[in-house]
């Protein structure tokens, strides 16, 4: 459902998928969500593979927002998400990994 080439990841939640992209808006608001860092300590967590449920959360909610849904983190308390957290982890780490892709440039 989510087309890579824009930016977006597909994540089923409560057996509805889900279209999330981190435009320019959402990445705002992420940045003002975060506990601690920036943007790039941010990326830098999730290659490092120290990033917490907060940081999964906080990019699942961005990229909802940024695929025009309108609820909040309190929303997905109770949400069934497909794959569990693990799921969930892979998706925002997919999210993050599409949001900063440069796009490859066709050589002629």
């Amino acid at each position: 459902m989510g087309n890579p080439w824009r930016g977006e990841v597909s994540l089923v939640i409560d057996g509805e998928a889900q279209v999330l992209k981190l435009t320019l808006g959402a990445l705002a608001q992420l940045e003002e969500a975060l506990a601690e860092g920036s943007l790039v300590d941010l990326v830098e967590r999730f290659e490092a593979g120290r990033f917490s449920s907060r940081d999964v959360l906080a990019l699942i909610v961005a990229g909802l927002r940024g695929g025009g849904w309108q609820g909040g983190a309190a929303d997905l308390v109770q949400a069934e998400i497909a794959g569990g957290p693990m799921g969930a982890a892979r998706a925002a780490a997919e999210l993050l990994a599409r949001a900063f892709m440069l796009p490859e440039v066709e050589q002629t």
